[in-house]
């Protein structure tokens, strides 16, 4: 016996045979040449060939066509909490999906596409086992480190969380390697906003890759309009919005798939392209609408109805606002009240949009009315917001950040690597620490986009702030948000924000991935004197 260094075992001795073996040896492979040959005349007599078993499809198992559109509209699988925890398992890997009537290969949550929709309370606590099941990376760190990477490495973003950004909470400093387990562990302050959130994957180089595969998942934290009857009584529908793309392979394995304006193939609705929403006349439904895309805004539209939007960003509103249409940004939420019209079918649409290029227009969903009508009544008054309005008295300091980028002349001709962004004029450096913020602190920040080609969408974790005016025009009524497009050439969103209750380092950027990948990222650390 020898040892094989692979931590098998081999046998090397020879066992001698004798002549009756040999012949009964012999005489068994005779029979089994016999069969074979008998069996390859009959396949040249039933006319098949060897070069027909060598074709494309060998060894793949025939499909019956999915629909690519018009099906009932499909809400993800809902995980929630017992007991004041909410305890699972998220499994990263690729999956196959079928969207559109395209057959992908992508990194997914769980195999689905969007995850798991997660529903907790204000003070509970989220536990997760996060096990990254993809294969390691093939490339090594890049010496810019603002040029995407490593698209197997993960961690975990609870997006909108007011919640700790340290230690194994809501850390997107983390590095979740292949082929390994990690905990996580966020737990919310017991009068957080209730609202709709969301959870996707943040690391550096990876992380548009993996959110354009349809990396994401919403995150419900119940409790919001509990005294309002008419939207208790209203049926909740999730709404996750995302742009699809893909390669040749129906896969997303290239940055290049991703940064052309014109990459999109198709809009989706929790991974379908243009289901069917049922309602019946007169009745009122609440759309919890996530912008999950991973680069452009939607101008969303319903084709002969108002959209009543009664919370953003999970942040109740203190009043309806009637809208004829909805602009929203990746990363942004809207809590959307729709009383349905008149027997028939409307098209919810993504509108046209410029945003320095076009916005992916297209349909988003059907929604067919029919039915015995319903008398529902959409609310005349919403309690006071939950947040209460930071005055000019609060403001302990105030600072200007500003959005940038160089592109080639002929930008839309140009390879990715000849555009760059960046923040007060640097690229992200996790080295290095751009903001610094005292707790307690109440501050206002003025956000310039100096970009000549692009919006960008300023997104900063942990607090949430008050826009109060945007381009130089105050707002009515100030409105408070964790995402917000700043307008190119210039735009300037004004805004105050409370720093408290956490200490730690955590991240401003800009939520069109593409840009926040490509360097348009800081780091803000909050210090306790």
């Amino acid at each position: 016996m020898q040892h094989d260094p692979n931590g098998a075992s081999s046998v090397t001795s020879t066992t001698r045979l004798s002549r009756r073996q040999l012949l009964g040896a012999a005489g068994a492979l005779s029979l089994i040449g016999g069969a074979a040959n008998a069996q390859h005349a009959m396949h040249d007599r039933a006319g098949a060939s060897h070069t027909a078993d060598m074709s494309p499809k060998m060894g793949m198992v025939p499909e019956n066509p999915v629909p690519a559109m018009d099906q009932p509209l499909v809400e993800p699988e809902v995980r929630r909490s017992v007991n004041g925890v909410l305890s699972t398992t998220l499994r990263v890997g690729y999956a196959y999906r079928q969207i559109g009537g395209v057959r992908l290969y992508v990194r997914s949550y769980e195999g689905g596409s969007p995850g798991p929709t997660l529903r907790m309370k204000p003070g509970e606590t989220l536990r997760i086992k996060m096990i990254n099941d993809l294969p390691p990376n093939r490339d090594g760190l890049p010496a810019d480190i603002s040029h995407p990477h490593q698209f197997n490495n993960t961690n975990f973003h609870f997006h909108g969380a007011h919640t700790s950004p340290s230690g194994i909470s809501d850390n997107v400093m983390r590095s979740m390697a292949p082929g390994s387990s990690y905990n996580i562990e966020i737990t919310l302050p017991a009068d957080h906003t209730s609202g709709t959130y969301w959870y996707h994957p943040h690391h550096h180089g990876s992380a548009d890759i993996q959110m354009s595969s349809g990396m994401v998942g919403a995150v419900i934290v119940e409790g919001d309009f509990a005294s309002v009857p008419e939207i208790t009584a209203a049926r909740e529908r999730l709404l996750v919005l995302t742009q699809v793309v893909y390669d040749a392979n129906g896969m997303v394995e290239n940055f290049e798939t991703l940064f052309p304006e014109t990459a999109t193939r198709f809009l989706a609705i929790n991974g379908q392209r243009r289901p069917t929403i049922e309602m019946r006349p007169g009745e009122v439904q609440r759309w919890r609408i996530l912008n999950a895309a991973y680069q452009d805004d939607m101008l969303l539209d319903l084709e002969r109805h108002d959209l009543q939007a009664i919370a953003y960003d999970g942040i109740q509103l203190g009043a309806v606002q009637p809208l004829k249409q909805v602009l929203i940004a990746p990363g942004q939420r809207a809590d959307i009240l729709v009383k349905a019209g008149g027997a028939g079918t409307y098209a919810f649409n993504a509108a046209p949009y410029d945003q320095g290029h076009p916005s992916p227009v297209g349909p988003l969903a059907r929604v067919v009315v029919s039915g015995a009508p319903m008398d529902m009544k959409l609310p005349r008054a919403l309690p006071p917001a939950p947040l209460a309005t930071i005055k000019d008295s609060e403001i302990t300091n105030r600072r200007k950040v500003v959005l940038s980028a160089t592109a080639p002349e002929a930008d839309a001709a140009g390879h990715w690597q000849e555009f760059e962004f960046f923040v007060d004029g640097k690229k992200f450096d996790p080295g290095r620490i751009d903001q610094r913020v005292k707790l307690g602190a109440v501050e206002e920040w003025t956000i310039v986009n100096t970009h000549e080609h692009d919006d960008h969408v300023f997104h900063i974790h942990t607090n949430p702030f008050q826009v109060v005016s945007a381009n130089g025009k105050a707002l009515a009524v100030p409105e408070w948000r964790d995402s917000v497009i700043v307008e190119r050439k210039g735009g300037q969103v004004v805004f105050r924000s409370r720093f408290v209750d956490f200490t730690g380092v955590y991240m401003l950027h800009c939520h069109m991935m593409n840009h926040e990948e490509m360097g348009m990222m800081q780091t803000v650390e909050v210090y306790k004197a």
